[in-house]
């Protein structure tokens, strides 16, 4: 028994913490050192490895019953949300059983924004229509018949089909957004797509430095290549946008570097510029829909850069350059696939065929 007791702690993805009556960790499982980032948690105080958790194991040491929170927890790749139960331990310590729930929310997150997209592209698309046909007929009727010297008129009209276009764009995105197509998974070359995706915005932007470092060639992945060459793309384009904005781009010296790093089961691709960097209050919100620091933004760009990426089984986080300087970083993981999960696919196609 004790021996299945072990394996089943040691297998399973939730994090499991024993604690003495004084709150020091007498047993932790694989798990919950993945969780929380350290490899070394027994024989040290719950305070100090997670105080947030502590906070509800002395809860408990007082009313004496058992406690469930969700918890936002700031890790290396942003904020992650914790569900965490807190119980009594016959022996009078504690039994902590917490589990990251960041995509599950996230999901749920984005499948209630993309019903909001649709239903709002909806409302607005209908009256459209109607407004710009009557502008354009007000235009043509009484533009010969009203004595416009001032050019009142015609700038009152020019600007309600301007306006109106404008809208029809952004219900266009809201549309995009809420239909966005699950991803066809076939073997490709990332290192091929991250070059495309360089040398094209070098093109645009000749004034900047953009570099790419891969460790080689040929990094397989299993995925879309269509979507994440727009996700990546799109990252790459507002890292340019940023960092034309600022003095180093005027300078010459307007820098964005792409590195490709092969993990043992990841691949992590780190997008950097020294641009003025993302925000630190509103980092983490701004891969969600309708959140935006531009003027003119609708906010969407890094949501659906998001959405691709979960629907890859991956994530992205929102950081500040690790050196201190001025900056963003763009931290994304993919999964590595399998030899096996190529050559299934591979089969696969060959049915096909």
């Amino acid at each position: 028994r004790r021996n299945f007791l072990e394996t089943l702690l040691s297998e399973v993805s939730a994090g499991v913490i024993r604690t003495d009556a004084s709150f020091v960790v007498t047993i932790a499982n694989r798990s919950a050192c993945q969780l929380l980032g350290d490899e070394d948690l027994e024989g040290r105080s719950l305070n100090d490895i997670a105080p947030q958790f502590a906070h509800y194991a002395q809860s408990v040491a007082e009313h004496g019953y058992a406690s469930d929170a969700s918890l936002d927890v700031p890790g290396k790749d942003g904020l992650r949300y914790i569900r965490l139960k807190v119980t009594m331990d016959p022996s009078g310590g504690f039994v902590l059983t917490f589990d990251d729930a960041t995509r599950l929310v996230n999901a749920q997150r984005q499948l209630a924004w993309r019903d909001v997209a649709r239903r709002i592209a909806h409302e607005i698309r209908n009256p459209l229509t109607p407004i710009q046909l009557s502008a354009e007929r007000l235009r043509k009727r009484y533009a010969s018949k009203i004595d416009d010297s001032d050019g009142v008129f015609e700038r009152c009209v020019s600007t309600i089909l301007r306006q109106v276009d404008d809208i029809g764009r952004m219900v266009e995105e809201f549309s995009g957004f809420a239909r966005m197509p699950k991803p066809t998974l076939k073997p490709f070359n990332l290192s091929k797509v991250l070059d495309e995706v360089t040398f094209s915005q070098q093109v645009v932007s000749p004034d900047l430095s953009i570099s790419l470092k891969a460790e080689t060639k040929d990094i397989v992945v299993l995925g879309d290549e269509r979507l994440l060459a727009q996700a990546f793309g799109n990252i790459v384009k507002n890292a340019t946008e940023a960092v034309e904005r600022t003095e180093a781009a005027e300078a010459g010296d307007g820098l964005i570097s792409l590195q490709v790093n092969t993990l043992a089961d990841q691949i992590e691709i780190l997008i950097e510029d020294n641009g003025p960097g993302f925000p630190e209050a509103e980092r983490e919100s701004l891969l969600e829909p309708y959140v935006t620091t531009r003027e003119k933004g609708t906010g969407l760009g890094l949501a659906i850069v998001n959405r691709i990426i979960m629907d890859h089984g991956g994530s992205i986080a929102l950081l500040a350059r690790p050196d201190g300087t001025r900056g963003a970083l763009v931290r994304v993981v993919l999964p590595r696939p399998r030899l096996m999960d190529l050559e299934s696919e591979a089969r696969s196609e060959e049915s096909m065929v």
